[in-house]
């Protein structure tokens, strides 16, 4: 039976902690699964729910964007993404009545942990304007508030509309269009904050933003290297993918500040053996010190063009640009200098130069640990660098796989939702619905938050997420936030986006990807993007939590509607009736669609293409994939202090806290801890057990601080620190941005330890 929500919340000062664990899944996973969702749904609900999570005939995990495979298991879901669906299907509910028994000021003073566990959203609710308490109001009522606001603005780019990645291709797409014919670009998305470095360095150098494999490469991969990322907690389906990738032969690389159980063995929950011993996962671990991956590629690749015959010279003559430039740089590279920025000793990054050279088929996958830097963008440039090297891009087995978080984020960016859009898509736009997108640039998230800042931007619509939680420099964010005429949030359940709010406030409950959507022509799907650029239908199984929720897609028609007027000569009514009428468009609108509903009829849909891949053709500039030569950059590190990265732990997904655990490295019962080398921790005279304030240090001499932080000893890199988000997105300066990508440097920020006040 299902559990009722915590009253109070509970305490989070006193975190328990034990030896960090050495293997990921197997039965506890098993266990931590079912208790949740029981807790959360109920058993017969938890069945019933669980059994059609991933399925071709089911809906997609509201989780990560993780491909699944083509036969498909009965339970087809991980423990992270049962924790995403119960969060979703719960049966605890938020009414009117509780937003009566909680004013704004109570709910901006609970945890983010506290907000989400109250259950889903049954009403729409308002703010007025300097009111304390959010009331009741009907959807004509709440969509002629957003109307007010809207046409009184000066100019339709003081307007913000943003995204999240939980956002259906059919919602998103009308969500841009109705952007767009309001007359703005201002559509920043959580794609922003993640993967932009990604889609930055891949466009430029090969011409496609995205990543170049699909889920069969991965099994025909001779090396696999896993850089900068935690797939055990952030994608755990991964690590079946690398389990079956390693039984046809493959070794892995894992290059990551931090050991992840994850990455060292696997028992897998749906095998025998991964009931019992399991497997090793991991064939050489790199330590590497934040921040030093760009240096690490730099090496390697200065390594393979010192090796006779190791580069593939036919690819690169055939196949790229500027070979000469880089293989210069590379070759000129200062070995000594250089090795120390990555941490590493000289005998690592050999190891890992004879594991290359014995390998045909190579794939790199990364994830936020190495797009947050200020130098994300060349260090992933350094990793195509790697692999055109040896024409590892464009054949079977081998290629780039930048591992999205979020379950449609990369779908999302396909359906237009950019503050920089191509021309070419504009010109479709145009020519599919007859009227004059608007050409200059929008506001991407950073932008964004210095123009509510300023007081250039005054209405902040956003559909699905928690946008304050998961921006940076959090007292700046919820400053802007606060300026804002009117902030809006198309949501399933509370967090704390809803408590930091404009002068007016409305939130708009919408259906979850587990619950049935029934329109006016009958029982609708939608559709979702994987990471690997796989597009399938999504269909829910569930009763809305309520019948006062509207779907994603109708609550946009609905406001388009209202706001454009009846003149307005786009049928809002009739995509709203009818999501095929939405795919129609998408397919004359977007390349790769043609023929989009009948594609994605059949099961498991299908595969977008990806010109690099299916190929080995580049539509960059040169035509060619190009080589660069970027200057090998890393953070410095003053003395006595050390580089921190934010990460989640493994009771967490993105700002959704399903609970105080992160049991894989030993913490219990709290979530204010911060790891530091038991050796760094010995100079800087910081005892296991005793508490910190987490003070950053950047060039605007600001004092940013996070108080009241447990010191864990953990076999982090030398000189480095790590603390869960979004606590400590307070450290992060709103302008310490990557080049180019402009997305926040939340994994390498300078920090000192000052001894807390309440130690």
């Amino acid at each position: 039976m299902a559990t009722k929500p915590p009253q109070g919340d509970p305490v989070q000062d006193a975190p328990k902690v034990a030896e960090r664990k050495r293997v990921a899944a197997g039965l506890p996973a098993i266990g931590h699964t079912l208790r949740m969702a029981h807790q959360q749904m109920g058993v017969k609900r938890t069945a019933l729910t669980l059994l059609s999570v991933n399925q071709k005939d089911g809906f997609d995990c509201p989780g990560c964007a993780w491909p699944e495979p083509e036969h498909r298991h009965k339970a087809e879901f991980c423990e992270n993404g049962a924790k995403a669906v119960a969060e979703e299907a719960t049966l605890r509910r938020v009414t009117p009545e509780f937003f009566a028994a909680h004013p704004v000021s109570d709910l901006a003073r609970r945890s983010g942990y506290w907000l989400g566990q109250q259950g889903r959203l049954t009403h729409p609710v308002y703010l007025p304007e300097g009111a304390d308490h959010y009331e009741p109001v009907s959807w004509e009522r709440a969509f002629d508030i957003v109307a007010e606001e809207l046409t009184a603005l000066s100019s339709p780019d003081e307007a913000l509309f943003y995204t999240s990645g939980r956002t259906s291709n059919e919602a998103a797409f009308l969500y841009q269009l109705f952007a767009r014919k309001l007359g703005t670009n201002n559509l920043p998305d959580c794609s922003n904050m993640c993967h932009e470095s990604s889609g930055s360095a891949l466009s430029e150098t090969i011409g496609v933003g995205k990543g170049s494999v699909l889920l069969e490469d991965l099994y025909r991969a001779d090396l696999i290297v896993v850089a900068g990322q935690n797939p055990g907690t952030n994608h755990p389906r991964m690590l079946s993918a690398l389990e079956k990738a390693k039984a046809n032969g493959a070794r892995v690389v894992s290059v990551n500040p931090l050991p992840e159980a994850g990455l060292e063995r696997f028992k897998n929950p749906q095998t025998p053996k991964g009931l019992t011993t399991g497997t090793s996962l991991t064939d050489l671990f790199l330590q590497i010190r934040i921040g030093g991956d760009q240096a690490l590629f730099r090496l390697l690749n200065k390594l393979i063009l010192d090796t006779p015959g190791a580069v593939d010279e036919e690819f690169v003559r055939a196949h790229t640009h500027g070979y000469e430039e880089f293989a210069e740089a590379a070759r000129t590279a200062d070995w000594d200098g250089i090795l120390a920025a990555t941490g590493l000793a000289r005998e690592d990054v050999e190891r890992f130069l004879r594991m290359v050279l014995e390998s045909d088929r190579i794939v790199v996958c990364w994830a936020m640990g190495l797009t947050q830097h200020k130098h994300s963008v060349p260090m992933i440039r350094e990793i195509v660098n790697f692999l055109l090297l040896r024409g590892n891009i464009g054949r079977p087995g081998a290629g780039v796989c930048p591992v999205r978080g979020h379950s449609n984020v990369q779908g999302d960016r396909t359906m237009g939702i950019f503050e920089r859009p191509a021309p070419a898509f504009l010109d479709a736009l145009q020519k599919e619905f007859g009227f004059e997108p608007p050409r200059e640039h929008g506001y991407d998230v950073v932008r964004a938050i210095r123009a509510l800042r300023d007081g250039e931007a005054k209405v902040f619509f956003a559909m699905g997420g928690n946008f304050v939680s998961a921006s940076p420099d959090t007292e700046v964010t919820e400053a802007a936030m606060r300026r804002a005429r009117l902030t809006v949030h198309v949501s399933t359940k509370l967090n704390r986006s809803h408590a930091v709010t404009g002068a007016r406030a409305l939130i708009l409950p919408t259906l979850g990807r587990t619950e049935r959507d029934l329109q006016a022509s009958g029982e609708q799907f939608v559709t979702v993007e994987d990471s690997m650029g796989m597009v399938h239908a999504s269909r829910g199984r569930l009763e809305p939590a309520s019948p006062h929720l509207l779907s994603e897609p109708a609550i946009v028609c609905r406001l388009a509607r209202r706001v454009l007027g009846a003149e307005d000569d786009v049928p809002w009514e009739e995509f709203e009736k009818d999501y095929a009428t939405v795919r129609d468009r998408i397919a004359r609108v977007v390349p790769g669609f043609e023929d989009f509903n009948a594609r994605v009829a059949h099961p498991g849909g299908f595969a977008l293409p990806h010109a690099p891949r299916d190929e080995r053709r580049f539509p960059t500039a040169t035509g060619k994939a190009n080589f660069t030569a970027a200057p090998v950059e890393y953070p410095e590190l003053p003395e006595g202090r050390l580089l921190l990265q934010t990460l989640r732990s493994h009771d967490q997904y993105n700002t959704t806290i399903y609970g105080l655990d992160d049991r894989y490295r030993g913490i219990r019962n709290g979530r204010r801890v911060v790891l530091v080398n038991p050796d760094d921790a010995q100079e800087l005279k910081l005892a296991d057990g005793s508490y910190v304030d987490l003070v950053s240090e950047w060039k605007d001499g600001v004092e940013r601080r996070a108080p009241g932080f447990r010191v864990v000893h953990y076999p982090t890199a030398r000189g480095c620190a790590a603390a869960y988000y979004p606590e400590t997105n307070v450290l992060v300066p709103l302008d310490a941005t990557a080049d180019v990508s402009n997305t926040p440097a939340s994994k390498s920020v300078v920090v000192r330890l000052e001894q807390s006040a309440t130690d």
